[in-house]
């Protein structure tokens, strides 16, 4: 981590620009879950208390236009009520009426732009737009990390603008997930699970260069043994990426590294059964869908959680979202939590399942950013990330 961060910079009496990655779950018109709300609080908390304004930029949702369904509203009282201060919610991300208000704030004030995303311009990364969300301030700081991966204007657009600086989380997603890639403690095991292998072959490529095992899961894994001439019945699988999960297996088998698929699993005709029955891989039938791992998979996986000094995990190993087939999900959250090597979630599904279970805090780190994450795995560049100078 080389970038310039907010201990390089002195806030008294600057306006900054902060981009924070607010996009959390709305229910009944309330939020649902805080946890991103929490990860902003100490870098707002240390502009504040060293004499900056804080003007906090952010995204909720795919809005097509202004839609008060997804308003910030929700956002800056539950903000308020986590600051123990004033938060003022602006009409709008941009003009004239919000850089008055910005211009008349007084150090320690904090104030919240209304969605970045009612505006096209936002995701098109328009730099007229980028320069209309910095005016007024002085400096600006990036402490969104799950949108550090999207060349947006608040993410990537802004830099260009204003004197840039990565907030605390952002130094810490970095830290992190940056310290898997450089000097893990080995053995190194990654988990990855999740629905598509369409949508990890990347981070599967990668991993299968740096780990020592890796475990495979989730309705991907389908695609594995159907690969290696498996009949997986109605399970979900890409028939199309059969080619790119054998080719990450001769890899595997080339490096000379333990690669874990399930050898058992909880079957069902559909995920809205109430109960499924374990099958053994080979013998699923052609009406059932493999719906979660089963106990011997299981007892695998632990066997090499026990042995690793470092584990990245991404992504559910069955049908998390319905209770008969999240056992196997919940059991690698708290074998992980049990575990004394360095333990990574790499966001998504597995960080909404280390929350529930109220295990996040027995991990070694709990990233905000699902894609953000794994495309840092994948060792791409993140363009917010880049955009902020070095030090």
């Amino acid at each position: 981590m080389n970038k310039r961060t907010i201990r390089d910079l002195d806030p008294s009496g600057k306006r900054i620009l902060v981009r924070v990655d607010l996009n959390v779950p709305l229910k009944d018109g309330k939020v649902a879950d805080d946890t991103r709300i929490r990860a902003t609080l100490p870098t707002i908390r240390y502009l504040r208390e060293r004499g900056g304004m804080v003007v906090l930029a952010s995204h909720l949702g795919r809005p097509k236009g202004p839609d008060p369904k997804q308003s910030l509203t929700p956002v800056a009282e539950r903000l308020r009520e986590l600051l123990g201060v004033p938060v003022l919610l602006l009409p709008d991300s941009v003009g004239e009426a919000v850089r008055t208000a910005v211009l008349a704030m007084v150090p320690g004030d904090v104030v919240l732009l209304e969605n970045t995303r009612f505006h096209p311009e936002e995701e098109a990364n328009d730099a007229a737009f980028a320069k209309q969300l910095a005016a007024g301030c002085d400096a600006y700081v990036n402490d969104a990390f799950g949108t550090a991966h999207r060349a947006h204007a608040s993410t990537e657009g802004v830099a260009r603008v204003l004197p840039a600086y990565a907030g605390f989380l952002l130094e810490k997603e970095l830290e992190a997930l940056g310290g898997l890639l450089a000097e893990p403690k080995r053995p190194f095991l990654a988990i990855v699970g999740g629905a598509k292998v369409s949508t990890k072959i990347d981070v599967l490529r990668a991993l299968i260069e740096r780990v020592d095992a890796l475990a495979v899961g989730g309705g991907m894994a389908n695609t594995f043994l159907s690969a290696t001439g498996h009949a997986v019945g109605t399970s979900l699988r890409e028939a199309d990426k059969e080619a790119e999960a054998r080719a990450i297996l001769q890899r595997a088998k080339e490096r000379e590294i333990d690669l874990h698929i399930p050898s058992d699993a909880v079957c069902a005709p559909t995920p809205d059964a109430p109960s499924g029955k374990v099958r053994d891989v080979d013998h699923v039938p052609a009406d059932e869908a493999m719906l979660d791992a089963g106990p011997r998979t299981l007892e695998e996986y632990a066997s090499a959680i026990a042995t690793a000094k470092t584990i990245f995990w991404n992504g559910p190993v069955g049908v998390f979202e319905k209770a008969p087939f999240a056992v196997g999900t919940k059991r690698i959250a708290e074998l992980l939590a049990a575990s004394k090597a360095t333990t990574v979630v790499g966001g998504g599904e597995s960080v909404q399942a280390v929350e529930e279970l109220g295990l996040a805090s027995t991990m070694t780190h709990v990233s905000t950013g699902g894609g953000a994450s794994l495309e840092l795995i994948e060792g791409k560049v993140l363009p917010g990330v880049a955009a902020i100078p070095d030090r």
